[in-house]
């Protein structure tokens, strides 16, 4: 959870820097990843 966490904060930094769209959409995925794999672990 805390990983998902920080990959959404990632996301949201750079957006606000206009990077690369490709970038901020593969930080959204990573992120969404990784808190499916966190509900996953706690089933």
């Amino acid at each position: 959870m805390g990983l998902g966490g920080l990959l959404i904060g990632g996301a949201i930094s750079f957006r606000r820097q206009n990077s690369p769209k490709f970038l901020i959409i593969a930080f959204w995925i990573l992120a969404g990843l990784s808190l499916l794999a966190a509900y996953l672990l706690t089933l």
